[in-house]
């Protein structure tokens, strides 16, 4: 972690081993009762803590527990806290500037912004004391670069478009900055999905999960393969170096290569430009930027059609979410940054996402009466198994209430292993209750399940999971009267598929966890 500021940094006396500038000035930081004493060379200061290099290696302590003596000591007042942001153009180029001047409007600072020969670097300064309280740089090159600077050891903070694969958890975890598997490693700033997308007036309203792969693959190549017009389709994707692209793959080709004959597209804002000038054409880029291109609805094998959405985001009932998320490592972080963070759950930063053109994390209630269709879809699904009795009591059980759009999923291959969107809902729906903005309320956690196997186990399955995301959410909720809140455990099993269960994705939107609200 890079820190400005001409001092030290020892926090609880352990090992971190920051690089970046410093002012290479000799301080000696001495234990209040005087027991304990440590010299070295000023490595930077954040208002909170020292940082060293001495002989023992960079060691860390709390500045309100020593006291610093040297030529290179600060005073508070005179840190700046400095962090990198690297990764994403998608997240760089608009949206984390617009949060940094909100963020420091909130706290009414000014902001300078200029370019340096790499990044964008805002320098955010109180006009009051006449100082300098932090300087940010922001880097936009891709999420793949986002990760490697983090392991160079030139950012504190990775944008990503994607969530970090296997070999780059690996690689973190053995350089010793944490496990980016761990929900506090990661941060979902806003919301996006993946989206196939045509030019107006295409006469092809809508393709199987199917017909987009073979598309994308290569092993379709006319629109007649989908019953479209005798004439070649003309692919569009994103650079394979564009995180949703890699994301898109992932999702949907599965280890399959994208069409060679496909043109490729820096950003995806270009993209659904050139799919909207392209009659014979066939994009995939971010629901955030369609432009004037139209979005073409995914349907299941059971003609299930599914559009992201707004509310289909939110609730994950869109299979091919792709949110956007912070990354940082296992280290301190300046007091500033830790604060930016904090910032970016409140309602205020979720309105700047919502104007910056991407899905903000804001709880909606969506009634009753909005789920006609999924009702009906699950009257027509009805059997023996799942007689028309079992959804008159679902019917029942929910009566009066409206579904949040906090809905938690699951990831593949693992029954209980919330998704990376799932756990921040755990948190965001643990502040609401510790808030108590829903006191006088009842909050009913209702479990459904995929249709695999019997129907009673499915059930008891669902309703495992359910109490499951209650119990996390009440552990989250530590500050929470639960005494003026009522949580209840309702489970349905198979009884309201969203998606047909002959697909993987399909049987993966399925298995949730929906929060209904009374």
């Amino acid at each position: 972690m890079r820190l400005f500021g001409c001092a030290a940094m020892l926090a609880a006396l352990f090992h971190l081993g920051w690089g970046g500038p410093a002012c290479a000035q000799d301080v000696t930081l001495t234990s209040r009762d005087g027991s304990v004493e440590i010299s070295g060379t000023l490595v930077g200061f954040d208002g909170e803590f020292y940082r060293v290099a001495t002989v023992y290696g960079p060691l860390t302590l709390d500045g309100q527990a020593v006291i610093c003596t040297g030529p290179g000591c600060p005073t508070i007042e005179a840190s700046v806290a400095q962090f990198r942001f690297s990764g994403a153009p998608s997240l760089g180029r608009v949206l984390i500037p617009a949060l940094i001047a909100a963020y420091a409007e909130s706290r009414g600072l000014v902001v300078d912004a200029r370019e340096d020969a790499r990044d964008r670097v805002f320098v955010l300064g109180d006009p009051d004391a006449d100082r300098r309280v932090a300087e940010i740089a922001v880097g936009t090159g891709s999420t793949d670069e986002g990760f490697a600077d983090l392991l160079a050891g030139e950012t504190d903070l990775v944008m990503a478009a994607r969530e970090a694969r296997p070999d780059e958890v690996r690689r973190v975890r053995d350089a010793g900055l944490g496990d980016l598997t761990n929900p506090a490693r990661r941060h979902v700033v806003a919301l996006d999905a993946v989206v196939p997308v045509v030019a107006p007036g295409q006469p092809v309203t809508d393709l199987t999960i199917a017909e987009l792969v073979a598309l994308m693959s290569g092993e379709a190549a006319d629109w007649t393969a989908v019953g479209g017009p005798e004439a070649p389709v003309s692919l569009h994707l994103l650079s394979a170096r564009n995180g949703l692209q890699q994301a898109a793959a992932a999702r949907l080709l599965s280890g399959r290569a994208p069409a060679a004959t496909a043109t490729p597209h820096a950003t995806p804002e270009q993209l659904a430009a050139a799919v909207a000038d392209d009659p014979l054409g066939l994009g995939v880029t971010r629901f955030s930027a369609l432009g004037p291109a139209v979005q073409l609805p995914v349907v299941g094998g059971c003609g299930m059609p599914l559009v992201a959405s707004v509310e289909s985001l939110k609730t994950e009932d869109y299979p091919f979410a792709a949110p956007l998320f912070l990354y940082t490592p296992a280290r301190r972080l300046p007091l500033f940054l830790r604060e930016f963070l904090d910032y970016l759950e409140t309602p205020a930063a979720q309105l700047v996402v919502r104007r910056a053109g991407f899905v903000d994390q804001r709880r909606d209630v969506l009634p009753m009466a909005l789920q006609g269709d999924r009702l009906a879809q699950a009257i027509a699904q009805a059997g023996t198994e799942v007689p028309l009795s079992e959804l008159q009591r679902m019917v029942a059980a929910l009566a009066g209430a409206g579904r949040l759009t906090t809905t938690f999923r699951f990831r593949t291959g693992g029954s209980a292993r919330l998704d990376a969107q799932s756990y921040a809902n755990v948190a965001t729906l643990a502040h609401a209750l510790e808030a108590g903005l829903f006191d006088g309320r009842t909050l009913i956690f209702a479990g459904f399940s995929d249709g695999a196997g019997p129907a009673s186990a499915n059930l008891s399955l669902a309703r495992r999971r359910a109490e499951a995301v209650l119990e996390a959410v009440r552990a989250a909720a530590t500050a929470a009267d639960f005494g003026r809140v009522r949580l209840r455990v309702e489970a349905f099993g198979e009884a309201l598929p969203l998606a047909c269960d002959q697909s993987d994705w399909g049987r993966l939107i399925n298995r949730r966890v929906e929060v209904w609200l009374r």
